[in-house]
């Protein structure tokens, strides 16, 4: 049998793709309300695909590994994703629904999310043939924990650099928390895992769990560990139009600046600013900014943001 050609890639991201209904709305709907929306955006969506644009659009080499049906939806996202550049030979078809996703988003940018994965099973391993697309970096967002974990695996041994989205707690999240490089977490994720409300305690409790970690903090910016020193990032100051999508964001540009062997600190402020042009577009997918656009946006800010950093360097 004749070997399918390899598409060597920088990131290869791992995990869910849905469609994205998103509504602007004047504020949240309260109990048997009915309201009007003042725009509507619909695009592709989840966070391993958006990673996967994200890092296509910074100029990076991607592909997506996950599943989208073969109805009008996971066609329309299929397509977005060939028309963006990201490598499609591992996205997986069939007849289970494309998960749909709808979105309400207040004036301020923050918003509600409604995710359905309603009958679509998880990936098996035999589904996916990884060996088609070796990768310098490993995105997963643990959505696909039955491809993921031995992927995750088989990364250690063939050197492959590893990043954990870390949404939120669930099985995928858990199984690759003791096996990924780079743990990247949410503030909802470092609070459920530790137990602790308390920022400063539910970092501390992160911070063992990965050899590197991140901490996103939305508006108030980040807390990350590496190699023995603590950093506190601001977030840069923007207004948001909607905050839908700049986590995924961030996990794309900061698993790109890994690929390309830039430094901890510079990673994440390349990441930190691409996640900021995010927030200032209407939907997660049209907001995601090109790399002249992040280039010319940190160039704007002069020396970026006042880092602060603290503890002593691991023996």
């Amino acid at each position: 049998m004749q070997q399918q050609p390899s598409l060597a890639v920088d990131v290869l991201c791992v995990g869910h793709a849905s469609f994205d209904l998103t509504l602007m709305v004047t504020h949240h709907p309260g109990p048997d309300e009915k309201c009007s929306a003042t725009g509507l955006a619909t695009c592709g969506g989840g966070p391993a695909a958006n990673a996967a644009v994200a890092v296509a659009r910074l100029g990076g080499r991607s592909a997506f590994v996950g599943y989208l049906g073969e109805d009008h939806a996971g066609s329309l996202h299929f397509n977005e994703l060939q028309n963006e550049g990201v490598g499609i030979e591992l996205v997986v078809r069939g007849k289970h629904p494309t998960p749909v996703s709808v979105i309400l988003v207040k004036p301020n940018g923050n918003r509600t999310v409604v995710s359905a994965r309603i009958g679509t099973p998880f990936l098996s391993a035999d589904q996916v043939d990884f060996r088609r697309c070796p990768a310098q970096v490993i995105l997963f967002d643990g959505h696909e924990p039955l491809v993921s974990t031995p992927l995750a695996q088989s990364a250690r041994k063939s050197g492959a650099i590893t990043v954990l989205d870390a949404g939120s707690v669930h099985r995928g999240t858990l199984e690759l928390l003791p096996l990924v490089d780079y743990l990247v977490a949410s503030e909802r994720f470092a609070r459920d895992f530790s137990g602790e409300e308390d920022e400063e305690k539910a970092f501390n409790v992160l911070k063992e769990q990965a050899p590197s970690v991140v901490v996103t903090l939305g508006e108030r910016g980040l807390r990350a560990r590496s190699c023995g020193r603590d950093l506190r990032l601001p977030a840069f100051p923007v207004t948001a139009v909607d905050t839908t999508g700049a986590g995924d964001t961030f996990h794309g540009a900061f698993a790109l600046a890994l690929a390309q062997s830039s430094s901890f600190l510079s990673a994440l402020i390349f990441a930190g600013a691409a996640a900021a042009l995010t927030c200032m577009n209407k939907g997660a997918r049209p907001g995601i900014p090109t790399r002249q656009q992040v280039q010319q946006f940190l160039n704007d800010r002069g020396s970026g943001p006042i880092v602060t950093e603290f503890g002593e360097p691991a023996d």
